[in-house]
């Protein structure tokens, strides 16, 4: 592993850092070096971005229509894909309270945000938050976490091929409908589903009856204009949209240096640094800054366009414990997933292993 570990474009920690128990910094240590303006949504700004993303959106609708070119199709989708994922962030901020501080507000902008591209708000909202308060957690994290040696042994070809091959980015939809492997069977879609308490029972059922409604909405949209308006207009977008949701999910959580831990081992200050920041080039301010990811975690209520000031305050503090990757997207997802595929069955902090050094 040494050597393959010298060979990450990321900012790694020392040795001695990685087998420490307990952080040589504290939460509010980190929260004190951050300009308290940093914790405090601007509702104005925040639906400024969610109404830049709205036209952008429909600005593309409008040109596609007008040229119905297949040279323009293609570019369209790949456009458009983005737009949907963008859009998708704004609705992440209002599920984390930080798009303004209006819980009404929030709920509204949120399935306004969500339903169009077919994720339930407070589902994902409800399970997303389980998501952030187990980060890092083997045993208790909601998604992208590693499968371990003995599960790994277990899997069949077809498994491992859906899990860490390119088909891996189109998980999400089955997600909504099963959950995570090895965690009980829920869909987020069914308030009795232990993914949810019984007081959330009626915000899933709103966001159920929207998801629903969408649905509905497409399937007459198909009957009056056909199966390729529905192909050219709407599928092939959320299919890239799809893509973009699991490749961001995967690479702030799956690299061959970041730590997993398992029982008292692990607290919430650790699991939050279990994450990695990427840079995605000019398409950070398009994805509103998701790939500033290490500070999100620790501070939920930040919102998108306050993580990189919070993110320069906090690094000086966090030093080696702080990674962000050198390397180009590609190339940290082809890294990622031919290094990343089990963690050994004991021990605390853990760290992924190739299926290269399995033994026997």
């Amino acid at each position: 592993m040494p050597s393959k570990i010298a060979q990450l474009s990321v900012t790694l920690p020392g040795e001695s850092l990685k087998g420490s128990s307990e952080l040589p910094f504290t939460l509010q240590q980190l929260k004190a070096a951050i300009p308290s303006e940093c914790f405090v949504p601007s509702t104005g700004k925040s639906l400024f971005y969610f109404f830049l993303d709205i036209s952008i959106i429909s600005g593309l609708y409008a040109a596609a229509h007008a040229l119905d070119s297949w040279f323009f199709w293609p570019v369209f989708w790949v456009i458009q894909g983005t737009m949907f994922w963008a859009l998708f962030v704004v609705g992440h901020d209002c599920g984390h309270g930080s798009f303004s501080r209006y819980k009404w507000l929030n709920n509204l902008i949120g399935h306004i945000s969500h339903t169009p591209i077919l994720v339930p708000y407070h589902g994902w909202r409800i399970s997303h938050r389980t998501h952030h308060q187990n980060t890092g957690n083997i045993e208790t994290d909601e998604s992208w976490y590693p499968v371990t040696e003995t599960k790994y042994r277990s899997m069949n070809s077809l498994e491992k091929f859906l899990r860490f091959e390119f088909l891996m980015l189109f998980a999400y939809p089955v997600y909504l409908f099963k959950r995570s492997p090895e965690r009980p069977e829920a869909s987020h879609f069914n308030p009795n589903s232990d993914l949810f308490k019984p007081s959330e029972k009626w915000d899933v059922i709103t966001s159920t009856i929207c998801f629903s409604l969408m649905v509905a909405l497409l399937g007459f949209l198909t009957y009056q204009w056909g199966f390729m308006w529905l192909v050219k207009y709407y599928a092939m977008p959320y299919l890239v949209f799809v893509a973009w949701l699991d490749l961001v999910t995967y690479l702030h959580h799956t690299e061959a240096d970041i730590p997993w831990y398992r029982g008292k081992d692990w607290y919430f200050l650790k699991g939050a640094l279990s994450t990695i920041d990427r840079d995605y080039g000019f398409i950070n301010n398009i994805h509103h800054n998701i790939g500033t990811h290490v500070v999100h975690h620790i501070f939920l209520s930040i919102p998108h366009y306050h993580l990189l000031t919070a993110n320069e305050a906090i690094k000086p503090i966090l030093g080696d414990y702080y990674r962000k990757s050198k390397g180009s997207i590609l190339g940290d997802f082809w890294r990622s997933s031919r290094l990343c595929h089990f963690v050994p069955d004991k021990g605390s902090p853990v760290y992924h292993k190739s299926k290269t050094e399995l033994e026997g």
